[in-house]
C-alpha cells in the first residue's frame, strides 16, 4: 500500500533505502550470530550432550545443511514472490528454531533446532541482494554487498567475547532462548517496514527489468547453470569462506586454547578480529574491483594471498602476536568473496539475479558444511585420549592435520578462478 502522495516520484531518499535494506541486514546479522555461536560453547556442548569433535562438527554443520539446501529455492522465490514475505517468514521460523535448540533435551533435538535456524535464515542474504538491486543505484551494489558482510560479521563478533561472557553468567540455554525472542521481534518489524520495491512507497525503482512472464523454476535454474561463471563462482568460495567459517565459526577457539594456551575469552577475541578483518575486506575489495573495472585479477591475487596466510597459520611455528597479524591479513583478503557475488550477478541477465545469487551463495556455506565436520572427523582420528571436564583435548599435530583440509580447498579455489569469464563490471543483458 502506498503511503505517499500519488504524484510523488523520484528515487527514494537514502535514509529510507538504507532502513529498508537494514532490517534485512539485521536478519543476516542474526544468521551469522547463529552460524558461529557454537565456537564459544564447544566445551559446554560436548559436556551437555556427551559428544566428541565429529559429533560436534555435525551438530554445528546442521545449520549449513539446511542453509545450503535452501539457497536455490530461496533465489527462485525471491525472483517470483519478493523479499518482504521471505524475510518475515524466515525470521519467524528462525525464532522457533532458536528456541528448540536452546531447550533441546538431547543431541537429536539440538540438531533439529540448528536445522530449522539454518533453513530459515538462508533467505536473508539473497533477499538483501534483491532489495539492494531495487533500492540502490547499480554502482552501489558492490558496496551494499560488502556492507552485508559487515552486518554478518557484527553478528559473529557478538557471538564471540560478549556471548561467552553471557554464557558464563547465565548458561548457554537461557542466552539462546533470549536470542529466539529477539528474532521474533525482528520478524514483526520486517513485516511492518520492508517493501520489495520503492514503488510501494511511491518512489522510482532502481531496477529496470522488462516485464516478462516467469519461466518455470527448473528452467530458470537450468538457464543460470548454462553460464560457465555460475559453476566457477559457486565452487570457488568453498575454500575461501569455508576456511574462515571453520576456524572462526567452530574450531579456532578450542585450537587457540589447547595449542597456544590462551583463555577462552582471549581466543574468542582473536577469532572475532578475524571476522572483523573479513568484514573490512569485503567492501574494500568490492569497491576496489569496481574502480578497476575488472573482477577476475583481484579475485585471483587475493585468493593466492589467503592461501599463503592459512599456510603460515597452519604450518609455521610462529608466536601468538604474529599469528594474530597473519589471521588479520588472511581475513582481510578473504573478503574477496564479495567480488564473487558481484561477479555472479553480472554474469547472468538481471531477471535471473535472485536465482544466480542463491546458487552462488551456496559456495561459502558449502565450505562450512563440508569443512567443519571434516575437521572434526580428522581431529578425532588423531585424538590421543586426553580430556577435561568431559570435553576432548587435541594436540598441535591433530589440529595441523585437520586444518590441512582448508589449505587443500583453497588451492582448488585458486586453480578455478582463472577460468572465469571477465564481466568488466558490466551487467549481462
Amino acid at each position: 500500500m502506498n503511503t505517499l502522495n500519488p504524484g510523488q516520484r523520484g528515487y527514494p531518499p537514502a535514509v529510507l533505502a538504507w532502513s529498508v535494506w537494514g532490517l534485512g541486514a539485521l536478519l543476516y546479522l542474526i544468521a551469522f550470530y547463529q552460524r558461529v555461536a557454537p565456537a564459544v560453547m564447544t566445551d559446554r556442548l560436548m559436556t551437555d550432550f556427551a559428544i566428541g569433535a565429529t559429533e560436534l562438527g555435525n551438530l554445528s554443520a546442521f545449520y549449513f545443511y539446511s542453509y545450503v539446501a535452501m539457497q536455490i529455492p530461496t533465489g527462485v522465490i525471491a525472483d517470483r514472490w519478493g523479499p518482504r514475505r521471505l524475510l518475515t517468514a524466515g525470521a519467524a521460523v528462525a525464532a522457533i528454531g532458536s528456541a528448540v535448540f536452546a531447550y533441546a533435551p538431547d543431541l537429536w533435538w539440538a540438531s533439529g533446532g540448528r536445522l530449522l535456524v539454518g533453513a530459515s535464515v538462508a533467505v536473508a542474504f539473497v533477499s538483501m541482494l534483491k532489495l539492494a538491486s531495487h533500492w540502490f543505484a547499480p554502482q552501489h551494489f558492490a558496496l551494499a554487498s560488502g556492507l552485508a558482510l559487515v552486518f554478518g560479521v557484527v553478528g559473529g563478533v557478538i557471538a564471540g567475547v560478549p556471548l561467552r561472557m553471557l554464557l558464563e553468567a547465565w548458561g548457554w540455554r537461557p542466552v539462546m532462548g533470549v536470542s529466539a525472542v529477539v528474532t521474533g521481534v525482528l520478524a514483526i518489524a520486517i513485516w511492518l517496514r520492508v517493501r520489495d520495491d520503492p514503488a510501494d512507497w511511491g518512489y522510482d525503482s532502481h531496477a529496470h527489468v522488462t516485464s516478462e512472464p516467469h519461466a518455470s523454476i527448473l528452467h530458470g535454474m537450468l538457464e543460470v547453470f548454462s553460464y560457465r561463471n555460475t559453476w566457477i563462482l559457486l565452487l570457488t568460495p568453498i575454500g575461501l569462506a569455508g576456511s574462515v567459517l571453520t576456524f572462526a565459526g567452530l574450531w579456532g577457539v578450542p585450537y587457540l586454547r589447547q595449542v597456544h594456551g590462551l583463555e577462552t575469552r582471549t581466543a574468542a577475541a582473536i577469532t572475532s578480529l578475524l571476522l572483523i578483518a573479513w568484514a573490512v575486506g569485503g567492501p574494500l575489495l568490492g569497491t576496489l574491483s569496481q574502480r578497476m573495472g575488472r573482477r577476475r585479477p583481484l579475485y585471483v591475487w587475493t585468493t593466492a594471498a589467503a592461501l599463503a596466510g592459512w599456510t603460515v597459520v597452519i604450518f609455521a611455528p610462529i608466536p601468538v602476536w604474529l599469528l594474530i597479524v597473519t589471521l588479520l591479513f588472511t581475513g582481510l583478503v578473504s573478503g574477496n568473496l564479495i567480488i564473487g557475488f558481484a561477479f555472479a550477478k553480472e554474469s547472468v541477465p538481471l531477471r535471473l539475479m535472485g536465482t544466480a545469487s542463491g546458487i552462488c551463495n551456496m559456495g561459502p556455506l558449502l565450505g562450512g558444511m563440508l569443512l567443519q565436520p571434516a575437521v572434526g572427523w580428522m581431529l578425532d582420528r588423531n585424538w590421543l585420549g586426553a580430556s577435561a571436564n568431559g570435553a576432548r583435548i587435541y594436540d598441535a599435530t591433530a589440529y595441523q592435520s585437520a586444518f590441512s583440509l582448508m589449505a587443500v580447498c583453497l588451492l582448488i579455489s585458486l586453480c578455478l578462478i582463472p577460468f572465469a569469464k571477465e564481466t568488466y563490471c558490466q551487467q549481462t543483458r
